[in-house]
């Protein structure tokens, strides 16, 4: 069973910074998407950074030069770690893997459950 498991939100003031991390279980697969997505509350889910088994990495336009996405040495873990944290930025932010590369990564088939992160100004 493979499962994802979020944690390091919390809240934080305008500017503040904050380290997302999922840890992976029952996940083995050569090629491979991870990511993470937010949705705040009256909006779609969009996605916010990605990055695959050949260490490519995307980005939302919004958080570049903000947001960093990077996996731990043994692949079972993903993080984010967010800087210059806006008010825009607060939502519920969810990892996700595929046993694919990150092309249409929105219909991802695994997910967490997702760390709340609140932005205040």
């Amino acid at each position: 069973v493979v499962q994802l498991a979020e944690s390091g939100g919390d809240s934080v003031q305008s500017g503040g910074s904050l380290s997302l991390s999922c840890e992976l279980s029952g996940f083995t697969s050569r090629t491979y998407c991870m990511g993470w997505f937010r949705q705040a509350p009256g909006k779609q889910h969009e996605a916010v950074a990605t990055i695959d088994s050949d260490g490519r990495t995307t980005y939302r336009d919004s958080v570049k030069g903000r947001f960093t996405i990077s996996k731990g040495d043994g692949g079972n873990t993903l993080y984010l770690q967010m800087n210059n944290l806006q008010p825009e930025d607060t939502a519920m932010y969810y990892c996700a893997t595929d046993h694919k590369y990150c092309d249409n990564f929105a219909n991802a088939r695994y997910w967490g459950q997702g760390t709340q992160v609140t932005v205040s100004s």
